[in-house]
């Protein structure tokens, strides 16, 4: 049903009738013109909040990083640090299924849903799964500083005697967030959007990664610059066993959890189109 403000922006008014309005269509709008924009302003704060976490899928390359200063053999063979990607794709071909056949059947007896969670249940728990990747990886780097201190590598540009196995659980939690939060955004987008742009708002699930990624770069820019303040050698130097990887990550971690918090609010005040 259409709300007042979509009746009083499609009213002609006593100007709007002396003079030729219909050859400017910004001075009156349809009821159901109105109704889609105020559908889309309504969707948009949930769509910023998954800009934060596409930024945290943009830590692939520092977990690379990260990898390259670990033990990469396993047995005979070198494993390559960007090669640990793969247990990204592996999670999420696991996840799906037990999603599908284990959780919606689960969560269909306690929320009554067709579909188990809604689309926002689904993205919240990615968000917060996203914030235990970066918790993950921070807990490895941890490890990782203590290992080289005990071997007296601080000031060695080295891999340090810990196995790049250890990252494995990172990449895995981030397979699974993007299963929850990545999926459930396209549906969200799809479900929720105007009938006439169904498309163009799922394409905006594409737009949140490319912000993700900028706003990943700029997050690094002013780390490195506010961190070699001084002298420092950084959080982020070209030596990481002189610097504080595990800082950047826990900062990423608070910030996902802030953004997490502010997704929750936005999600509780969200109001669903009438279908």
């Amino acid at each position: 049903m259409y709300g007042p403000s979509s009746w009083w922006a499609a009213i002609i008014s006593s100007t709007d009738a002396k003079s030729d309005f219909s050859a400017n269509p910004w001075r009156l709008c349809t009821v159901t013109q109105v109704e889609e924009l105020k559908i889309l302003v309504r969707m948009f704060p949930v769509w910023a909040t998954t800009i934060i976490f596409s930024g945290v899928f943009a830590q692939n390359s520092v977990f690379v990083e990260q990898g390259m200063v670990l033990d990469k053999r396993v047995g005979s063979f070198d494993v390559p640090p960007a090669s640990l990607l793969t247990f990204d794709v592996i999670s999420v071909m696991i996840w799906i299924p037990i999603y599908d056949r284990v959780l919606i059947p689960i969560a269909r007896k306690f929320t009554g849903r067709e579909k188990g969670f809604s689309e926002l249940q689904r993205m919240g728990i990615g968000l917060v799964l996203s914030i235990v990747t970066m918790v993950s990886a921070a807990l490895v780097e941890l490890k990782r500083l203590e290992v080289a201190r005990t071997e007296g590598l601080i000031h060695e540009n080295v891999a340090v005697p810990m196995s790049i196995l250890w990252q494995i659980p990172q990449y895995c939690f981030a397979g699974a967030a993007e299963v929850f939060t990545a999926i459930g955004q396209v549906e969200f987008f799809y479900g929720q959007a105007p009938d006439a742009m169904r498309s163009l708002c799922a394409a905006l699930a594409l737009v949140t990664v490319t912000l993700g990624s900028y706003l990943s770069s700029i997050i690094l820019t002013l780390v490195s610059y506010l961190t070699t303040q001084g002298g420092d050698a950084g959080w982020i130097p070209d030596n990481l066993n002189e610097g504080h990887l595990d800082r950047f990550f826990w900062l990423m971690a608070g910030i996902s959890f802030v953004n997490l918090l502010v997704y929750i609010g936005c999600a509780m005040r969200y109001k669903y189109k009438n279908v």
